[in-house]
């Protein structure tokens, strides 16, 4: 049997719900007479009678308070879903990794919920994956500006630079004692901010260090981890002034050199997004408001 008729199964189900073709009339916005004719179409394509007629108005068979319930409820998931979908739609879907979303992006996200209140934020914090930017997960994400094989696409705006000098808890210092020269990070133990160990690499370069090695030292999934660590005393981290602003004014870190800042080989923190949706209203209101931040 083929699926019956919409209108038909439409016209049904109100009329059974309100008990009579009057109230269903009403509710969808039709005549009398139309409901009549749907149900009796639907009736034709089943092949059973869904209401008995009677001087007094009409009365569900058995077939008809079968069937009811169950069109009853799948009208209910139709609308839900549908609800929920468009819901959906509106909200702004945003990709950060970890450092940056609890360093920079949360401690702000309020003030774009404020000015924007219409606009839902669905926030997943990770990076972008290793096949890249997904567009149909994702309106908007962080990254760095400089990431290699970035598709073309890819629409990109910087943010803000990504600048690191080499600091390390007070602790450390009065156990080991401060270092004089670069070269003196040889007896420190260095701590990354992934196992890619770049960001130590990139300085030492910068600065043309030599003796110190950047392999040594421990591993960290991303910065906010390896900036906990150094605040512990556990070893010198690659600093991010924008991202360790607070540990460094606060005094929990200690800028080593502190006129040896380095620019990362990455870039800056940008934000990404497919070309088709860079002007999108909600993803331009949530870079129109990002790079406000960053002045």
């Amino acid at each position: 049997m083929k699926l019956p008729p919409l209108n038909a199964l439409r016209a049904f189900e109100a009329a059974a719900r309100h008990e009579g073709f009057v109230g269903a009339a009403e509710e969808l916005h039709v005549t009398r007479g139309a409901i009549s004719r749907q149900i009796k179409l639907l009736e034709e394509h089943i092949g059973t009678l869904l209401f008995r007629r009677h001087g007094k108005g009409v009365a569900l068979t058995e077939a008809g308070r079968r069937l009811q319930p169950v069109l009853t409820r799948a009208f209910g998931d139709i609308l839900a879903e549908a609800s929920r979908i468009g819901a959906e739609a509106s909200d702004l879907r945003i990709i950060c990794p970890p450092a940056t979303s609890i360093r920079w992006l949360l401690p702000r996200l309020e003030r774009f919920r404020a000015l924007h209140p219409e606009i839902g934020v669905r926030l997943t914090t990770d990076f972008v994956g290793p096949y890249g930017f997904d567009a149909h997960q994702y309106d908007v994400g962080f990254s760095v500006t400089h990431w290699p094989d970035r598709p073309g696409d890819l629409k990109v705006e910087t943010l803000f630079p990504v600048e690191v000098t080499p600091a390390c808890a007070p602790s450390l210092l009065a156990a080991k004692g401060r270092p004089e020269r670069p070269e003196d990070l040889a007896r420190f133990p260095l701590l990354h901010e992934t196992p890619r160990r770049a960001d130590w690499r990139a300085w030492l370069e910068a600065f043309d260090v030599r003796g110190v090695d950047a392999n040594q030292g421990s591993d960290f999934p991303n910065l906010d981890m390896a900036a906990k660590a150094a605040t512990l005393g556990a070893g010198v981290v690659m600093a991010d002034l924008a991202l360790n602003r607070d540990e460094l004014e606060s005094g929990l870190l200690v800028k080593l050199f502190p006129e040896m800042v380095c620019t990362s080989p990455t870039g800056g923190i940008c934000l990404i997004a497919s070309r088709d949706r860079w002007d999108d209203p909600k993803v331009a209101a949530f870079r129109d408001w990002a790079v406000a931040e960053t002045r």
